[in-house]
């Protein structure tokens, strides 16, 4: 059985209790850290609360970075990626979403080198705690700052590249689900696929992002998860949901329509 959760940018503006008592109450048993939330309610009451309400954590996001494109050298994103496996283990989270930074005026080979050389050194630190780390590609639309990495083709030929056990992929269908060769091609990333994000949208990503309710876009989210379910993926399933065409629904609101949606697309997956 899946682990079904919601990722913690869902619910930006509530606190971490309330993520933790929300997500659980709706019967979801898993949830997506985001980082400046945990700094601020802290590790050790968060392994607590998480415990009470027994909700797993499907993925800690994010580092990354390695391309200095957010003002950071290369050490120190490393050394924030070092610092947040830690964290990881201690939530015993499923993996560790990696964006890889954008070119920041690089040329491309040099950029993917120098994510390669962060994976390499991160990975050594990720085997010693058991932490999985998953690469995230972002569509170009929406994400050139984030992210040089945009498709499933070039995560993999990174993947293989690095060659570490402790690396695969994280998929966002809002990100990638719009092509029908991310379809196709599911199948056979299934070996890879560390963690399937849920988004939905109306159109293809431009500019800011701006996921719909599950259901009501263009990604062809029922088949994606019949595929899923046909070659026994058996990871988490994490639900996104952020942008102008969710800010003006409560969190409430867009929490019962997303376990309706489940429901209705997978069966009561995810309660316990």
């Amino acid at each position: 059985m899946n682990t079904v959760s919601i990722n913690q940018l869902s619910t930006l503006r509530w606190s971490f209790e309330e993520d933790a008592q929300a997500y659980r109450s709706r019967g979801f048993n898993g949830i997506g850290i985001y980082r400046p939330k945990l700094e601020d309610f802290g590790i050790d009451r968060a392994v607590e609360l998480l415990a009470e309400f027994e909700l797993s954590v499907t993925s800690l996001s994010w580092v990354g970075g390695f391309t200095g494109s957010d003002g950071r050298a290369f050490e120190e994103a490393v050394q924030d990626a070092v610092f947040a496996v830690r964290d990881a283990a201690n939530l015993q989270a499923e993996t560790l979403v990696v964006l890889a930074g954008g070119r920041n005026n690089h040329i491309r080979n040099h950029a993917r080198r120098t994510l390669c050389d962060a994976l390499t050194e991160i990975a050594a630190v990720a085997e010693d705690f058991g932490v999985r780390l998953s690469i995230e590609p972002i569509h170009p639309g929406c994400g050139d700052e984030w992210s040089f990495v945009n498709d499933l083709r070039s995560t993999l030929d990174i993947i293989e590249t690095v060659s570490s056990p402790q690396i695969g992929l994280a998929l966002d269908t809002y990100h990638l689900g719009m092509d029908e060769e991310v379809v196709r091609w599911l199948p056979e990333v299934i070996p890879f696929l560390h963690l399937v994000q849920l988004g939905d949208a109306r159109h293809s990503p431009l500019g800011e992002m701006n996921r719909c309710l599950l259901g009501e876009g263009s990604v062809p989210l029922q088949s994606i998860l019949e595929t899923l379910a046909e070659h026994d993926y058996r990871g988490p399933l994490e639900v996104e949901l952020i942008g102008e065409d969710v800010e003006t629904i409560s969190y409430e609101e867009l929490l019962d329509h997303t376990r309706r949606f489940i429901d209705r697309t997978t069966g009561p997956v995810g309660k316990s």
